[in-house]
């Protein structure tokens, strides 16, 4: 009994102090995977792999403390509600030689390199700057780009107020053509023009979808390089070379200081002060102004708004409780809050899967890595593994395939059908699904009839629909997995191919307590 009190009130801290942040602190923006850091690319996942965080927060710091997430050795998405860091990057020099070149104008602004050599745009004396760190292949720094940097153009960099300088961020496991992309727009920097690195800036976001899932993006981005006015023959003799691979580690290794584990970030600092803020994720223009608007006046930025999708009362979701995580005693294989289990509940490690049948990344998870981390860890009792549903809006039978899931854990075959669904995808993925689940339920052994008339009964159909509002505050793609453990929640996004997810959930056990 002490033991199992013990274990309840260590699986609370975990939820308490990792949970909360994830649920009311996540980041709109892809994060770094809990994996070996970026630059160990020789397992990098497929580009489809996707998924990302919801939501962003407001971080402050002051320059005379450590970072309170440490992210030198491994890179985590533990998110903090605050950071702190020694690292002043006004006054940091550059590792390596870097860039250098006239003034010049794109897009009517001011643009040029720094006195360290980084490429800006906005006047050079403005009283506040911005440095952004960024990944050319992400999809929330795209969204920025598009939605919120042209007003950030018109407002503050047009007026002289802010100044924006560009930092390599490229998150190798989630995005393995960002580094090429990044290493791209370094050399056509390095013929000495900073307008045309903004215009191959703005090319790279603007065909992201062209190059982002090529084998090899090579041809295409010299094709960028050539369109935006370099010389091609030095830019391909740049490209074939890795000059470039220690401007983008010093990059990285800067924004870690400053507690930066995703994309995109933006570090505002004000002339002549110490302090410097961070902005995570790409929030709305609302937030930028905000900030710009106090520094500018001299002012403490004032702190983020909460957005609309998180939890409102701050609480922990009965789900991701000690109590909720509790097997049901009287619905074997089910957690107290309802959700499907494997594994040992009292495993010192828990993952929350959020899954969609339909599917395809998720389906590529289910049929090449769930069996062999289910072999190393679930049936090892390391790990407990527990399902939730997410069928996304853009798969119209997924929705229907959770709901004859859910039919099927009423008579307890919930993994049998789960295989199924997956093993089957192209059969159901038809106007009406229902008749076909109808016939899967007989091969999976069950009261075919029964079954039938649970589709339509509306109880199986409430359990997804409070899957989905579980997910919501900070799913954004499936399949997503929140690692559970030692007071922290990480998200693994994406399905990573097996190596990939091994090393990262047994880099968590060996930390775990």
């Amino acid at each position: 009994m002490t033991n199992k009190i013990q274990t309840d009130s260590r699986r609370n801290r975990w939820l308490r102090l990792g949970i909360i942040c994830l649920l009311l602190g996540l980041i709109a923006g892809c994060i770094m995977p809990i994996t070996p850091p970026a630059r160990q690319q020789d397992s990098a996942p497929q580009p489809q792999a996707t998924a990302t965080t919801a939501a962003a927060q407001t971080t402050t710091a002051n320059n005379a403390t450590k970072p309170t997430t440490s992210v030198t050795d491994t890179v985590t998405t533990s998110v903090t509600t605050s950071v702190t860091a020694s690292t002043e990057v006004t006054t940091t020099e550059p590792a390596v030689a870097v860039f250098s070149g006239p003034v010049e104008k794109q897009k009517d602004i001011e643009v040029g390199f720094t006195e360290q050599g980084y490429p800006y745009r906005g006047a050079a004396n403005a009283p506040v700057t911005m440095f952004e760190y960024s990944d050319f292949q992400c999809p929330f720094c795209s969204r920025y780009f598009v939605q919120t940097e042209p007003a950030i153009n018109d407002n503050f960099v047009r007026s002289g107020q802010l100044r924006v300088v560009f930092r390599d961020f490229p998150i190798a496991e989630l995005h393995p053509n960002a580094p090429a992309a990044h290493h791209a727009a370094l050399c056509v920097a390095e013929q000495g023009s900073a307008a045309k690195f903004w215009e191959m800036h703005d090319q790279l976001f603007q065909t992201q979808a062209v190059w982002a899932n090529l084998p090899d993006p090579a041809a295409q981005l010299a094709k960028l390089a050539e369109g935006v006015g370099v010389d091609l023959k030095k830019y391909q003799d740049c490209f074939s070379k890795d000059t470039n691979q220690a401007l983008v580690d010093q990059s990285m290794e800067e924004g870690r200081a400053l507690g930066i584990n995703g994309t995109p970030s933006f570090n505002f600092v004000s002339t002549g002060s110490q302090d410097h803020y961070l902005v995570v994720g790409a929030q709305p223009f609302e937030a930028f102004a905000n900030m710009v608007n106090a520094l500018v006046k001299g002012e403490a930025p004032p702190q983020a708004q909460q957005p609309d999708q998180q939890q409102g009362d701050g609480k922990i979701p009965f789900w991701a409780t000690a109590d909720g995580l509790k097997p049901d005693p009287s619905r074997p294989g089910f957690t107290t809050a309802g959700d499907e289990y494997r594994g040992n509940p009292e495993a010192k490690v828990t993952v929350v899967e959020f899954s969609d049948f339909q599917c395809p990344y998720c389906r590529r998870h289910v049929e090449e890595t769930q069996p062999m981390l289910d072999k190393t860890f679930v049936a090892t009792n390391e790990i407990f593994w527990v399902f939730k549903h997410f069928p996304l809006s853009i798969h119209p039978q997924a929705h229907p395939a959770s709901i004859a899931a859910e039919c099927a854990a009423d008579q307890d075959k919930f993994w049998a059908m789960h295989d199924l669904l997956f093993k089957n995808v192209e059969s159901w993925s038809v106007s009406d699904p229902n008749p076909i689940f109808t016939e899967m339920s007989k091969q999976a052994g069950l009261d075919a009839d029964k079954f039938s008339a649970c589709l339509t009964a509306g109880d199986a159909e409430k359990k997804v629909d409070s899957d989905m509002q579980d997910g919501a505050p900070f799913v954004q793609g499936t399949p997503t997995f929140i690692v559970l453990f030692n007071q922290e929640g990480r998200i693994i996004p994406g399905a990573l191919p097996v190596d990939r997810f091994t090393q990262a959930l047994q880099q968590v056990l060996d930390s775990a307590k």
